[in-house]
């Protein structure tokens, strides 16, 4: 199922992890309902610093209904990086980058590989 939109709570949820986490960047996978994203999956293992976060692909459980992935770049431009490019090839469709200073329009939306794509952004 394609993913068109996100739950205003769940990107409220992204933008806060974003702000509490700074100066440390954050990344999650993103759970889907209908082609909505209505759940973050903290994955464990996970590392992260204030330049990276390395989420392994291993640790996520069988028959989740994935969507993407979420993280932050703490400073810095809502843009993939070329390790971005890398995690967001390895899963789901659609991949959401917070950022300083974490208001609702500080974040960007992208596909697999890297294109910045619409997402609408709904009250569930």
């Amino acid at each position: 199922m394609l993913v068109h939109a996100i739950d205003r709570e769940v990107l409220d949820l992204l933008l806060e992890m974003g702000k509490s986490n700074f100066p440390d960047e954050f990344i999650v996978m993103l759970g889907m309902e209908k082609g909505v994203i209505t759940t973050v999956y903290p994955i464990a293992g996970t590392t992260v610093t204030s330049d990276s976060a390395t989420i392994f692909m291993e640790m996520i459980p069988l028959g989740m209904q994935i969507a993407g992935t979420a993280h932050c770049h703490p400073r810095g431009a809502l843009w993939p990086s070329d390790a971005d490019l890398q995690i967001f090839s390895e899963s789901g469709q659609c991949h959401i980058i917070v950022g300083d200073p974490f208001e609702v329009d500080s974040w960007r939306c992208f596909d697999r590989e890297g294109y910045e794509r619409p997402l609408e952004v709904v009250t569930a």
